[in-house]
Protein backbone atom coordinates (compact mmCIF):
# COMPACT_ATOMS: atom_id res chain seq x y z
CA UNK A 1 0.00 0.00 0.00
CA UNK A 2 1.19 7.06 1.82
CA UNK A 3 5.61 14.91 3.89
CA UNK A 4 9.05 26.15 7.54
CA UNK A 5 8.24 29.37 6.63
CA UNK A 6 9.24 30.89 3.68
CA UNK A 7 9.90 34.02 2.32
CA UNK A 8 6.79 35.94 1.00
CA UNK A 9 6.74 35.93 -2.93
CA UNK A 10 4.54 38.56 -5.53
CA UNK A 11 2.28 35.33 -5.86
CA UNK A 12 2.15 35.10 -2.21
CA UNK A 13 -0.20 37.93 -2.19
CA UNK A 14 -2.84 37.25 -4.98
CA UNK A 15 -2.75 33.48 -4.91
CA UNK A 16 -4.36 32.60 -1.66
CA UNK A 17 -7.98 33.69 -2.33
CA UNK A 18 -9.78 32.20 0.04
CA UNK A 19 -13.53 30.66 -0.80
CA UNK A 20 -15.61 30.59 2.06
CA UNK A 21 -14.15 28.35 4.67
CA UNK A 22 -15.65 24.60 5.18
CA UNK A 23 -16.91 22.91 8.22
CA UNK A 24 -13.64 23.06 10.51
CA UNK A 25 -12.58 26.37 8.79
CA UNK A 26 -9.99 25.12 5.94
CA UNK A 27 -9.83 27.20 3.75
CA UNK A 28 -11.20 25.97 0.24
CA UNK A 29 -8.39 28.19 -1.82
CA UNK A 30 -7.68 29.13 -5.44
CA UNK A 31 -4.71 27.56 -7.29
CA UNK A 32 -1.18 28.81 -6.13
CA UNK A 33 0.60 27.11 -9.18
CA UNK A 34 1.79 24.03 -9.94
CA UNK A 35 5.27 23.74 -8.37
CA UNK A 36 4.42 26.53 -5.40
CA UNK A 37 5.51 24.01 -2.48
CA UNK A 38 8.97 23.65 -3.83
CA UNK A 39 9.51 27.24 -3.14
CA UNK A 40 10.14 25.71 0.54
CA UNK A 41 13.82 24.86 0.97
CA UNK A 42 13.14 21.99 3.47
CA UNK A 43 10.45 20.61 1.40
CA UNK A 44 12.40 20.20 -1.95
CA UNK A 45 15.28 18.59 -0.01
CA UNK A 46 12.27 16.13 1.07
CA UNK A 47 10.57 15.93 -2.50
CA UNK A 48 14.65 15.05 -4.17
CA UNK A 49 15.34 12.44 -1.70
CA UNK A 50 11.55 10.77 -2.38
CA UNK A 51 12.29 10.46 -6.25
CA UNK A 52 15.44 8.12 -5.64
CA UNK A 53 13.67 6.31 -2.52
CA UNK A 54 10.17 6.08 -4.62
CA UNK A 55 12.23 4.86 -7.64
CA UNK A 56 13.54 2.23 -5.06
CA UNK A 57 10.64 1.27 -3.82
CA UNK A 58 8.85 0.80 -6.65
CA UNK A 59 11.49 -1.52 -8.17
CA UNK A 60 11.25 -3.58 -4.93
CA UNK A 61 7.38 -3.66 -5.04
CA UNK A 62 7.30 -4.82 -9.09
CA UNK A 63 10.02 -7.93 -7.96
CA UNK A 64 8.70 -8.84 -4.85
CA UNK A 65 5.31 -9.54 -7.14
CA UNK A 66 7.34 -11.30 -9.79
CA UNK A 67 9.31 -13.59 -7.00
CA UNK A 68 6.27 -14.93 -5.84
CA UNK A 69 4.83 -15.38 -8.79
CA UNK A 70 7.87 -17.25 -9.88
CA UNK A 71 8.33 -19.24 -7.15
CA UNK A 72 4.54 -20.10 -6.64
CA UNK A 73 2.92 -20.07 -9.80
CA UNK A 74 -0.64 -18.00 -7.75
CA UNK A 75 -1.70 -15.14 -7.73
CA UNK A 76 -3.34 -15.77 -4.48
CA UNK A 77 0.61 -15.92 -3.20
CA UNK A 78 1.08 -12.44 -3.91
CA UNK A 79 -2.50 -11.53 -2.50
CA UNK A 80 -1.05 -13.13 0.94
CA UNK A 81 2.14 -11.06 0.15
CA UNK A 82 0.61 -8.11 0.08
CA UNK A 83 -1.90 -8.77 3.19
CA UNK A 84 0.90 -9.34 4.83
CA UNK A 85 2.66 -5.94 4.25
CA UNK A 86 -0.63 -4.46 5.12
CA UNK A 87 -1.54 -6.62 7.90
CA UNK A 88 0.26 -4.51 10.81
CA UNK A 89 -1.56 -1.24 9.74
CA UNK A 90 -5.23 -2.89 10.00
CA UNK A 91 -4.17 -4.45 13.77
CA UNK A 92 -1.75 -0.66 14.78
CA UNK A 93 -2.23 1.94 12.31
CA UNK A 94 -4.05 4.33 15.15
CA UNK A 95 -1.07 3.31 17.35
CA UNK A 96 0.97 4.62 14.73
CA UNK A 97 -1.26 8.40 14.61
CA UNK A 98 -0.87 8.37 17.86
CA UNK A 99 2.83 7.63 18.07
CA UNK A 100 2.97 10.61 14.74
CA UNK A 101 0.97 13.20 17.35
CA UNK A 102 3.51 12.51 20.23
CA UNK A 103 7.08 12.07 18.90
CA UNK A 104 9.33 14.62 16.56
CA UNK A 105 8.11 13.87 13.52
CA UNK A 106 11.05 14.61 11.09
CA UNK A 107 13.67 12.43 13.80
CA UNK A 108 10.91 9.27 13.92
CA UNK A 109 11.13 9.70 10.20
CA UNK A 110 14.93 9.16 9.84
CA UNK A 111 14.76 6.08 11.97
CA UNK A 112 11.74 4.43 9.82
CA UNK A 113 13.16 5.20 6.74
CA UNK A 114 16.58 3.58 8.03
CA UNK A 115 14.42 0.89 9.38
CA UNK A 116 12.84 0.21 5.69
CA UNK A 117 16.34 0.54 3.95
CA UNK A 118 17.50 -2.91 6.25
CA UNK A 119 14.91 -4.73 5.86
CA UNK A 120 15.68 -4.61 1.48
CA UNK A 121 19.39 -5.23 1.74
CA UNK A 122 18.21 -8.73 3.79
CA UNK A 123 15.74 -9.37 1.20
CA UNK A 124 18.30 -8.64 -1.14
CA UNK A 125 21.18 -11.23 0.89
CA UNK A 126 18.71 -14.01 0.76
CA UNK A 127 17.26 -13.79 -3.07
CA UNK A 128 21.06 -13.74 -4.29
CA UNK A 129 22.24 -16.30 -2.29
CA UNK A 130 19.71 -18.41 -3.51
CA UNK A 131 17.82 -19.04 0.25
CA UNK A 132 14.72 -17.13 -0.81
CA UNK A 133 11.31 -19.05 -0.55
CA UNK A 134 7.82 -17.64 -0.27
CA UNK A 135 7.39 -17.82 3.58
CA UNK A 136 10.91 -15.26 3.71
CA UNK A 137 8.88 -12.76 1.50
CA UNK A 138 5.94 -13.16 2.96
CA UNK A 139 7.95 -12.33 6.79
CA UNK A 140 9.72 -9.25 5.22
CA UNK A 141 6.53 -8.21 3.77
CA UNK A 142 5.04 -8.15 7.44
CA UNK A 143 8.43 -6.73 9.07
CA UNK A 144 8.16 -3.62 6.28
CA UNK A 145 4.18 -3.33 7.38
CA UNK A 146 5.18 -3.12 10.66
CA UNK A 147 7.95 0.15 9.91
CA UNK A 148 4.82 1.67 7.67
CA UNK A 149 2.43 2.00 10.46
CA UNK A 150 4.63 4.37 11.95
CA UNK A 151 6.44 5.83 8.93
CA UNK A 152 3.08 6.85 6.71
CA UNK A 153 0.67 8.91 9.21
CA UNK A 154 4.02 10.26 10.06
CA UNK A 155 5.08 10.93 6.56
CA UNK A 156 2.12 12.27 5.75
CA UNK A 157 1.81 14.60 8.71
CA UNK A 158 5.24 16.46 8.54
CA UNK A 159 4.03 17.43 5.10
CA UNK A 160 1.93 20.59 6.93
CA UNK A 161 4.91 21.09 9.11
CA UNK A 162 7.10 21.83 5.62
CA UNK A 163 5.17 24.27 4.11
CA UNK A 164 2.14 25.27 5.70
CA UNK A 165 -1.66 25.27 5.01
CA UNK A 166 -1.52 27.39 2.28
CA UNK A 167 0.88 24.63 0.24
CA UNK A 168 -0.60 21.77 1.45
CA UNK A 169 -3.03 20.08 -0.76
CA UNK A 170 -0.03 21.33 -3.58
CA UNK A 171 2.93 19.70 -1.40
CA UNK A 172 0.25 16.79 -1.11
CA UNK A 173 -0.09 16.49 -5.04
CA UNK A 174 3.55 17.07 -5.94
CA UNK A 175 4.38 14.23 -3.46
CA UNK A 176 1.76 12.12 -5.49
CA UNK A 177 3.32 13.10 -8.92
CA UNK A 178 6.86 12.45 -7.00
CA UNK A 179 5.42 8.65 -6.46
CA UNK A 180 3.95 8.20 -9.56
CA UNK A 181 7.44 9.47 -11.61
CA UNK A 182 8.87 7.03 -9.59
CA UNK A 183 6.15 4.50 -10.68
CA UNK A 184 7.13 5.34 -14.54
CA UNK A 185 10.59 4.28 -13.75
CA UNK A 186 10.84 1.94 -11.34
CA UNK A 187 8.32 -0.95 -12.67
CA UNK A 188 10.19 -0.77 -15.94
CA UNK A 189 13.96 -0.74 -14.66
CA UNK A 190 12.98 -3.96 -12.49
CA UNK A 191 11.35 -5.87 -15.06
CA UNK A 192 15.09 -5.26 -17.38
CA UNK A 193 16.66 -6.42 -13.83
CA UNK A 194 14.47 -9.17 -13.48
CA UNK A 195 14.83 -10.33 -16.80
CA UNK A 196 18.71 -9.80 -17.12
CA UNK A 197 20.12 -10.69 -13.53
CA UNK A 198 17.08 -11.62 -11.08
CA UNK A 199 14.80 -10.25 -8.54
CA UNK A 200 17.69 -9.90 -6.26
CA UNK A 201 19.69 -6.70 -7.63
CA UNK A 202 16.44 -4.75 -7.70
CA UNK A 203 16.35 -5.53 -4.20
CA UNK A 204 20.01 -4.17 -3.68
CA UNK A 205 19.11 -0.94 -5.31
CA UNK A 206 15.65 -0.23 -3.46
CA UNK A 207 18.36 -0.52 0.04
CA UNK A 208 20.61 1.98 -1.71
CA UNK A 209 18.28 4.60 -2.50
CA UNK A 210 17.16 4.87 1.31
CA UNK A 211 20.25 6.95 1.45
CA UNK A 212 18.80 9.61 -0.20
CA UNK A 213 15.92 10.27 1.84
CA UNK A 214 17.86 10.00 4.71
CA UNK A 215 20.58 12.65 3.87
CA UNK A 216 17.39 15.01 2.68
CA UNK A 217 15.84 14.61 6.00
CA UNK A 218 19.24 15.63 7.94
CA UNK A 219 19.75 18.49 5.68
CA UNK A 220 17.27 20.15 6.53
CA UNK A 221 16.90 23.31 8.21
CA UNK A 222 14.95 22.64 11.59
CA UNK A 223 14.00 26.27 12.21
CA UNK A 224 12.45 26.71 9.65
CA UNK A 225 9.94 23.92 10.14
CA UNK A 226 6.27 24.71 11.77
CA UNK A 227 5.93 21.89 14.39
CA UNK A 228 2.77 21.52 15.66
CA UNK A 229 2.57 21.42 19.80
CA UNK A 230 3.33 17.69 20.40
CA UNK A 231 0.71 15.55 22.74
CA UNK A 232 1.94 14.59 26.45
CA UNK A 233 1.74 10.21 26.88
CA UNK A 234 -1.48 10.10 28.10
CA UNK A 235 -4.98 7.63 28.37
CA UNK A 236 -7.52 7.62 26.32
CA UNK A 237 -5.64 9.43 23.20
CA UNK A 238 -6.84 6.83 20.70
CA UNK A 239 -10.32 6.84 21.82
CA UNK A 240 -10.43 10.92 21.50
CA UNK A 241 -9.38 10.45 17.71
CA UNK A 242 -12.26 8.08 17.23
CA UNK A 243 -15.05 10.67 18.95
CA UNK A 244 -13.48 13.17 17.18
CA UNK A 245 -14.05 11.91 14.15
CA UNK A 246 -17.22 9.98 15.04
CA UNK A 247 -18.85 13.70 15.40
CA UNK A 248 -17.48 14.63 12.26
CA UNK A 249 -20.03 13.46 9.42
CA UNK A 250 -17.62 15.97 6.86
CA UNK A 251 -14.78 13.38 8.23
CA UNK A 252 -16.22 10.21 8.74
CA UNK A 253 -18.07 9.86 4.92
CA UNK A 254 -15.01 10.60 3.62
CA UNK A 255 -13.00 7.76 5.34
CA UNK A 256 -15.69 5.18 4.67
CA UNK A 257 -15.22 5.47 1.35
CA UNK A 258 -11.37 5.42 1.38
CA UNK A 259 -12.08 2.28 2.86
CA UNK A 260 -13.99 0.80 0.44
CA UNK A 261 -12.23 2.15 -2.37
CA UNK A 262 -8.60 1.19 -0.86
CA UNK A 263 -10.00 -2.41 0.69
CA UNK A 264 -11.49 -3.73 -2.86
CA UNK A 265 -10.53 -0.77 -5.84
CA UNK A 266 -6.81 -1.04 -5.25
CA UNK A 267 -5.76 -4.63 -5.10
CA UNK A 268 -3.73 -4.13 -8.41
CA UNK A 269 -0.66 -6.32 -7.62
CA UNK A 270 -2.78 -9.28 -7.12
CA UNK A 271 -5.15 -8.01 -10.24
CA UNK A 272 -2.27 -7.29 -12.89
CA UNK A 273 -0.10 -10.11 -12.19
CA UNK A 274 -3.27 -12.24 -12.36
CA UNK A 275 -3.85 -10.62 -16.30
CA UNK A 276 -0.04 -10.79 -17.52
CA UNK A 277 0.42 -14.22 -16.06
CA UNK A 278 -2.96 -15.90 -16.64
CA UNK A 279 -4.97 -13.96 -19.28
CA UNK A 280 -2.59 -11.92 -21.72
CA UNK A 281 0.18 -14.50 -21.41
CA UNK A 282 3.18 -12.03 -21.00
CA UNK A 283 6.30 -11.71 -19.31
CA UNK A 284 8.30 -9.95 -16.68
CA UNK A 285 9.14 -6.90 -19.45
CA UNK A 286 5.28 -6.65 -20.14
CA UNK A 287 3.72 -6.87 -16.39
CA UNK A 288 6.13 -3.48 -15.43
CA UNK A 289 4.49 -2.10 -18.70
CA UNK A 290 0.87 -2.15 -17.53
CA UNK A 291 2.31 -0.72 -13.94
CA UNK A 292 3.57 1.88 -16.07
CA UNK A 293 0.56 2.38 -17.86
CA UNK A 294 -1.03 3.28 -14.93
CA UNK A 295 1.51 5.05 -13.28
CA UNK A 296 1.50 7.12 -16.94
CA UNK A 297 -2.24 8.25 -15.76
CA UNK A 298 -1.21 8.29 -11.82
CA UNK A 299 1.09 11.38 -12.98
CA UNK A 300 -1.32 13.04 -15.13
CA UNK A 301 -4.41 12.99 -12.21
CA UNK A 302 -0.93 14.59 -9.32
CA UNK A 303 -0.16 17.37 -11.86
CA UNK A 304 -3.42 18.14 -12.67
CA UNK A 305 -4.22 18.09 -8.61
CA UNK A 306 -1.41 20.02 -8.24
CA UNK A 307 -2.65 22.99 -10.12
CA UNK A 308 -6.11 22.82 -8.07
CA UNK A 309 -7.52 24.98 -5.13
CA UNK A 310 -8.15 22.78 -2.13
CA UNK A 311 -10.23 19.56 -2.71
CA UNK A 312 -14.04 19.47 -2.20
CA UNK A 313 -15.52 16.39 -0.99
CA UNK A 314 -17.81 16.39 -4.58
CA UNK A 315 -14.38 15.63 -5.98
CA UNK A 316 -14.02 12.54 -3.83
CA UNK A 317 -17.63 11.70 -4.82
CA UNK A 318 -16.78 11.44 -8.35
CA UNK A 319 -13.54 10.26 -8.98
CA UNK A 320 -14.31 7.32 -6.98
CA UNK A 321 -17.58 6.53 -9.10
CA UNK A 322 -15.55 7.45 -12.22
CA UNK A 323 -12.19 4.69 -11.10
CA UNK A 324 -14.92 2.16 -10.36
CA UNK A 325 -16.71 2.33 -13.65
CA UNK A 326 -13.30 2.15 -15.93
CA UNK A 327 -12.27 -0.56 -13.99
CA UNK A 328 -15.79 -2.17 -14.58
CA UNK A 329 -14.62 -1.78 -18.59
CA UNK A 330 -11.18 -2.86 -17.83
CA UNK A 331 -12.67 -6.27 -16.90
CA UNK A 332 -14.01 -6.68 -20.69
CA UNK A 333 -11.03 -5.29 -21.96
CA UNK A 334 -10.69 -7.22 -25.54
CA UNK A 335 -6.57 -7.08 -25.75
CA UNK A 336 -3.40 -6.37 -23.83
CA UNK A 337 -2.99 -2.85 -25.53
CA UNK A 338 -6.47 -1.73 -24.89
CA UNK A 339 -6.64 -2.80 -20.99
CA UNK A 340 -3.59 -0.91 -21.02
CA UNK A 341 -4.77 1.97 -22.61
CA UNK A 342 -7.67 1.82 -19.63
CA UNK A 343 -4.76 1.70 -16.90
CA UNK A 344 -4.06 4.95 -17.83
CA UNK A 345 -7.36 6.51 -17.23
CA UNK A 346 -8.04 4.57 -14.09
CA UNK A 347 -4.59 5.96 -12.78
CA UNK A 348 -6.42 9.54 -13.81
CA UNK A 349 -9.28 9.01 -11.46
CA UNK A 350 -7.73 6.62 -8.99
CA UNK A 351 -4.40 9.11 -8.30
CA UNK A 352 -7.53 12.10 -8.03
CA UNK A 353 -9.49 10.12 -5.30
CA UNK A 354 -6.05 9.49 -3.27
CA UNK A 355 -4.82 13.02 -3.08
CA UNK A 356 -8.30 14.80 -2.78
CA UNK A 357 -9.26 12.64 0.33
CA UNK A 358 -5.35 13.29 1.73
CA UNK A 359 -5.53 16.72 1.18
CA UNK A 360 -9.38 17.09 2.52
CA UNK A 361 -8.61 15.14 5.65
CA UNK A 362 -5.65 16.98 6.53
CA UNK A 363 -7.15 20.22 6.24
CA UNK A 364 -10.41 19.48 7.87
CA UNK A 365 -8.75 18.18 10.83
CA UNK A 366 -7.41 20.16 13.54
CA UNK A 367 -3.66 20.60 14.06
CA UNK A 368 -3.22 18.36 17.33
CA UNK A 369 -4.97 15.81 16.03
CA UNK A 370 -3.87 15.18 12.69
CA UNK A 371 -1.83 12.63 13.22
CA UNK A 372 -4.32 10.11 14.62
CA UNK A 373 -6.88 11.24 11.86
CA UNK A 374 -4.21 10.65 9.58
CA UNK A 375 -3.15 7.22 10.91
CA UNK A 376 -7.16 6.64 10.60
CA UNK A 377 -6.87 7.04 6.94
CA UNK A 378 -4.16 4.96 6.76
CA UNK A 379 -6.12 2.48 8.14
CA UNK A 380 -9.08 2.75 6.37
CA UNK A 381 -7.06 3.11 2.62
CA UNK A 382 -4.38 0.49 2.96
CA UNK A 383 -5.29 -1.46 6.54
CA UNK A 384 -8.37 -3.51 4.52
CA UNK A 385 -5.84 -5.01 2.22
CA UNK A 386 -5.17 -7.97 4.19
CA UNK A 387 -8.96 -8.48 3.69
CA UNK A 388 -9.11 -7.20 0.41
CA UNK A 389 -5.74 -8.85 -1.51
CA UNK A 390 -7.08 -12.70 -0.52
CA UNK A 391 -10.27 -12.41 -1.53
CA UNK A 392 -9.47 -10.54 -4.78
CA UNK A 393 -6.55 -13.45 -5.02
CA UNK A 394 -9.06 -16.22 -4.65
CA UNK A 395 -11.56 -15.07 -7.28
CA UNK A 396 -8.68 -14.37 -9.63
CA UNK A 397 -7.68 -18.25 -8.86
CA UNK A 398 -10.84 -19.45 -9.21
CA UNK A 399 -12.60 -17.61 -11.95
CA UNK A 400 -9.91 -15.54 -13.80
CA UNK A 401 -8.46 -11.47 -13.55
CA UNK A 402 -11.65 -10.52 -14.95
CA UNK A 403 -14.30 -11.64 -12.77
CA UNK A 404 -11.68 -9.90 -9.87
CA UNK A 405 -11.69 -6.61 -11.35
CA UNK A 406 -15.39 -6.94 -12.29
CA UNK A 407 -15.84 -7.47 -8.53
CA UNK A 408 -13.71 -4.41 -7.59
CA UNK A 409 -14.98 -2.07 -9.98
CA UNK A 410 -18.52 -2.73 -8.58
CA UNK A 411 -17.95 -2.26 -5.01
CA UNK A 412 -16.02 0.72 -5.46
CA UNK A 413 -18.83 2.33 -7.99
CA UNK A 414 -21.52 1.22 -5.91
CA UNK A 415 -19.54 2.49 -2.36
CA UNK A 416 -18.68 5.93 -4.36
CA UNK A 417 -22.61 6.39 -5.38
CA UNK A 418 -23.81 5.37 -1.89
CA UNK A 419 -21.18 8.08 0.12
CA UNK A 420 -21.71 10.54 -2.49
CA UNK A 421 -25.86 10.59 -1.87
CA UNK A 422 -25.49 10.35 1.91
CA UNK A 423 -22.97 13.73 1.91
CA UNK A 424 -25.77 14.89 -0.26
CA UNK A 425 -28.46 14.44 2.48
CA UNK A 426 -26.64 15.34 5.49
CA UNK A 427 -25.55 18.48 3.82
CA UNK A 428 -29.64 19.39 2.68
CA UNK A 429 -28.57 18.97 -1.20
CA UNK A 430 -31.00 18.54 -3.45
CA UNK A 431 -30.46 17.18 -6.87
CA UNK A 432 -30.93 19.93 -10.13
CA UNK A 433 -31.53 18.66 -13.91
CA UNK A 434 -30.95 21.69 -15.71
CA UNK A 435 -31.15 21.20 -19.68
CA UNK A 436 -30.89 24.81 -20.61
CA UNK A 437 -27.62 25.98 -22.69
CA UNK A 438 -24.88 26.71 -20.24
CA UNK A 439 -25.79 25.22 -17.32
CA UNK A 440 -24.61 22.04 -15.45
CA UNK A 441 -26.97 19.69 -16.62
CA UNK A 442 -26.67 17.77 -13.34
CA UNK A 443 -25.71 19.23 -10.11
CA UNK A 444 -26.65 19.00 -6.02
CA UNK A 445 -28.03 22.48 -5.54
CA UNK A 446 -28.72 23.31 -1.29
CA UNK A 447 -32.59 23.43 -0.22
CA UNK A 448 -33.80 26.49 1.41
CA UNK A 449 -33.55 27.31 3.96
CA UNK A 450 -30.88 25.58 4.66
CA UNK A 451 -29.99 24.74 8.88
CA UNK A 452 -26.10 26.40 9.52
CA UNK A 453 -24.70 22.91 10.13
CA UNK A 454 -25.80 21.88 7.01
CA UNK A 455 -24.56 24.78 5.13
CA UNK A 456 -21.24 24.39 6.68
CA UNK A 457 -21.09 20.91 5.40
CA UNK A 458 -22.52 22.05 1.95
CA UNK A 459 -19.53 24.29 1.26
CA UNK A 460 -17.59 21.51 1.80
CA UNK A 461 -19.24 19.69 -0.71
Amino acid sequence: MTQGSHTADPDERTAATSAAPGPTGADFTRPRGMFSSLRVRNYRYFFAGQIVSNTGSWMQRIAQDWLVLSLTGSPLAVGITTAMQFLPTLLLGLFGGVLADRLPKRRLLIATQGAMGLLAVGLAVLTLTGLVTEYYVYAFALLLGLVTVVDTPTRQAFVSEMVGPKDLSNAVSLNAANFQSARLVGPAVAGLLIAAVGSGWAFALNALSFVAVIAGLLAMRVSELRPVDRIPREKGQLKEGLRYVKERPDLIWPLVLAGFIGTFGFNFPTLLSGFAYDTFHVGPGQYGLLNTAMALGSLVGALYAARRGNPRLRLLTGAALAFGVLELAGAVAPGYWSFAALLVLIGVFGLTFNTAVNSYVQLATDPEMRGRVMGLLVLVFTGGTPVGAPLVGWVTDAYGARIGLLACGLVSALAAGVVGLVLARYADLRLRVDLHRGSRVVAFVPRSPVPVPSRELATAC
